[in-house]
């Protein structure tokens, strides 16, 4: 295994040339990319095209980032069809069954698209901040929207001693931003404005619209594959049907399909869903830097709720909404944590890169 020297991830592959958790490149990469830059840099000179290797700024990485996110609802849409396609084999109409599948996953994305994030607020029990008590949260939020050039948000206060953040919305112009009492309680202005800005680069990244549909998909897959698990507990579908030897061997392996696409596609689901929230992560804690140019402050708040998270777990958080929050409200991922089922990056790696900007 190979060790990081950025963000100190340790299970990298031992041919690995970069961190599989922060993407930072490992030395003998490097020189690599170098020699290949001196090489352009020469072939530019009679002509040639440019560099391929070239400096990655905040709006190349937001495209990326919209990029990577339409990839991967290809791809919840592709695990849908497959549970639809498996529904189908084992009630005997593969077209029913697809079709089945596209008419769920339409009315979860339209019901989350308008209204999940009311119902997201609803869950966490998150109310108004009062322009009385909590007006020096609002002004923090009012500065950092600013300093990203977006529209204000709602505002809402959990009233709970955990320490925690969100922000949900389908887009700027209808965002939320909510926190807990106890965050607001442990954090000084610096710090809460590090988080604010975290949580406001999600909204002006568009995070908070790609989280809110991968949710709904998450769930359409879940359902899709419990029911059909429960058609198969309790009987039914095509199983009966046909006769002979060469009839039954091939509803069995029919019915084994069904239930291999019941069980591994809700599995897939949440490993998609994860993996994009880490990345996500990172990108909204460099964005967070850009908009108060005060690096100190985040990881500040963040080593704060490193200690907070574990003794006063959040409950009106749940696996459903768990990637919603600034740190997993559910458990702590340690750096020595496997990373694949885990919706966030490690706090230390988080901590450490944004210690190394200063």
């Amino acid at each position: 295994m190979k060790t990081c020297s950025k963000c100190g991830y340790e299970k990298n592959r031992d041919g690995a040339l970069i961190c599989s958790l922060c993407g930072g490149v490992f030395p003998e990469a490097q020189q690599k990319i170098e020699s290949k830059l001196a090489q352009d840099e020469a072939f530019a000179e009679f002509g040639a095209s440019d560099a391929p290797f070239k400096r990655v700024d905040f709006a190349m990485e937001m495209a990326y980032n919209r990029r990577q996110s339409a990839l991967l609802l290809v791809c919840f849409l592709a695990l849908l069809a497959l549970m639809g396609w498996a529904i189908g084999l084992y009630y005997g109409s593969q077209q029913i069954g697809i079709a089945l599948a596209a008419v769920l996953a339409l009315v979860y994305l339209l019901v989350s698209y308008y209204a999940g994030d009311k119902a997201i607020l609803t869950f966490s029990n998150a109310r108004p901040a009062d322009p009385g008590s909590d007006q020096q949260l609002i002004n923090i939020v009012d500065e950092v929207r600013i300093a990203a050039g977006q529209p204000m948000p709602k505002v809402y206060v959990m009233e709970t001693d955990a320490a925690n953040a969100f922000a949900t919305g389908r887009d700027p112009a209808h965002a939320s931003v909510a926190v807990t009492r106890g965050l607001m309680n442990i954090l000084n202005r610096e710090e809460l404005q590090g988080v604010m800005a975290h949580e406001m680069s999600h909204v002006r990244n568009y995070d908070i619209r790609y989280m809110m549909l991968v949710t709904a998909l998450v769930g359409a897959v879940a359902l899709l594959a419990d029911g059909l698990r429960r058609s198969m507990w309790w009987g039914g579908g095509r199983r009966g049907r046909g006769g002979g030897r060469g009839g039954g061997q091939a509803q069995l392996i029919l019915l084994v399909l069904a239930l291999l696409a019941a069980i591994l596609a809700p599995l897939f689901a949440t490993m998609l869903q994860m993996a994009i929230s880490r990345k996500r992560e990172f990108l909204a804690d460099a964005s967070a830097v850009e908009l108060t140019r005060n690096p100190l402050g985040l990881a500040s708040a963040l080593e704060k709720l490193d200690h907070q998270v574990d003794r006063m777990p959040l409950e009106a958080a749940n696996r459903a909404t768990q990637h919603l929050y600034i740190v997993n409200p559910l458990k702590r991922f340690g750096q020595q944590s496997g990373a694949l089922f885990s919706t966030h990056p490690p706090i230390e790696a988080r901590i450490r890169l944004l210690r190394a900007m200063t």
